[in-house]
């Protein structure tokens, strides 16, 4: 009976040998939990026996898992969580849900939130303030990040100023003039123009197009002349010149005219100039502008220069930033400073842990041990905080893990030479005959 006795002994020592070799090979893997392998003497044992009888041996009564809180590894990512305390992050791949203390999370290419794995994590709703409105399993769903927000608006006011130098010359080409070779502007000959500049407009879809204005000095003051300095402004849109007089069939399109007094002060146009439609290359529709020059608008002894542009149109707000709350709400913010409460991250607790199901790569499922999950926000019931930026490191200490190795292999190594010692009594036995 002592071999049997020994070598449950054997088993048991190798079986913990097993779990801790396991918790060393998961040292870094993210939320990963250790096992202890626990173990219980075997009796027999009737009604009818008295005093004490010698044990047959041990056996694996379980092998737990300690969920005890690992330590944590700064990240610069905000989708990397971690819970700090109590509680599982709650996935879904098609219809099974699964349980992790890993918050690797990303984007994938639907823009849903998902884990290494591609399983959906799972939050509750929230309203616009970010208050979650209904809690419990069935209330978990998916969340999908959008990628905009708002909706575009074409550009229709363009508000502007210019400086102009009052020295500028007439641009080449037109000083060139003759009866036989006119004046022509040609936006791609910088000497047909003196200055130019740009800004960005949108179309309906909020396409962002160029809008180029591109000052000719036509006439300067000149003795028995008026003292009146005029310019003219090509306005193109993209690739399309628009016309000054509002007139889509004005061949070519009309610049505007631009007059300046003796003191350099704008004196017209002197309100809101139309421009005629155009459908540049590379947009959805048709663009119409008006423009009005301010009255910083000047023409002095000074260098060109564009005063500040303002155009009412815009495109639709692109995603910029994701955050997550210790609450575990998560926030999309946009280019057009916009902000939307997406969804709280589910917690979900247990009544007994130890219970739940292992399905490897740190996923748990739930079992008739682990009883209902109880499901919350973070930070609310039993249910730990979330930190953004960090993710929970294995809960492995190695040190203490080597020590239980050579605890396990000396307790492997004294079954077998208890076996051995039994061994050679039984042969001692044996050869008495002899």
């Amino acid at each position: 009976m002592s071999f049997y006795t020994s070598l449950s002994g054997l088993k048991g020592a190798q079986t913990d040998l097993g779990v801790i070799s396991n918790n060393i090979a998961n040292v870094g893997s993210i939320g990963f939990k250790k096992s202890r392998a626990e173990f219980g003497d075997i009796i027999s044992a009737s009604p009818l026996q008295s005093g004490n009888v010698a044990g047959q041996g041990s056996q694996l009564k379980d092998i737990s898992q300690q969920f005890t809180q690992g330590g944590f590894q700064s990240s610069d990512r905000a989708l990397d969580l971690a819970i700090s305390g109590q509680g599982f992050f709650v996935t879904k791949n098609a219809s099974q849900l699964s349980y992790t203390r890993d918050g690797a999370f990303q984007v994938n290419d639907q823009s849903y939130l998902v884990d290494g794995n591609g399983n959906q994590v799972q939050v509750l709703p929230v309203d616009t303030n970010g208050n979650v409105t209904a809690s419990g399993i069935g209330s978990a769903s998916a969340i999908q990040i959008p990628q905009t927000a708002g909706q575009p608006k074409a550009t229709q006011n363009l508000n502007l100023s210019v400086t102009l130098p009052s020295d500028a010359d007439l641009p080449s080409t037109r000083s060139n003039y003759s009866s036989t070779i006119p004046y022509k502007f040609d936006r791609y000959d910088s000497n047909s123009y003196n200055y130019s500049s740009a800004t960005t407009i949108y179309d309906s879809a909020g396409n962002p197009l160029q809008a180029t204005l591109y000052y000719v000095r036509t006439a300067t003051p000149s003795a028995g002349n008026s003292q009146t300095s005029t310019w003219q402004a090509h306005l193109f849109v993209g690739d399309q010149e628009a016309s000054a007089d509002g007139n889509v069939a004005t061949s070519p399109p009309q610049p505007l005219t631009m007059t300046f007094d003796s003191s350099g002060n704008l004196t017209a146009p002197s309100g809101v100039t139309t421009f005629s439609q155009v459908l540049p290359s590379g947009s959805s529709s048709e663009v119409a502008l008006s423009a009005t020059y301010g009255v910083n608008t000047r023409q002095i002894a000074s260098t060109f220069t564009p005063g500040t542009v303002t155009q009412d149109g815009k495109a639709a707000g692109q995603l910029d930033n994701i955050s997550v709350s210790a609450q575990g709400l998560i926030t999309a913010t946009f280019s057009d400073g916009s902000t939307k409460k997406l969804g709280a991250v589910m917690i979900a607790n247990f009544p007994n842990p130890n219970g739940l199901r292992q399905l490897g790569s740190g996923y748990w499922g739930q079992s008739g041990l682990s009883g209902e999950p109880i499901v919350s926000a973070a930070g609310t019931g039993s249910a730990g905080n979330i930190q953004s930026g960090a993710l929970e490191e294995a809960n492995v200490d190695i040190t203490e893990e080597l020590v239980s190795l050579i605890s396990a292999q000396r307790n492997f190594s004294a079954n077998a030479k208890a076996i051995e010692t039994a061994n050679n009594m039984t042969d001692t036995i044996v050869n008495l005959r002899s």
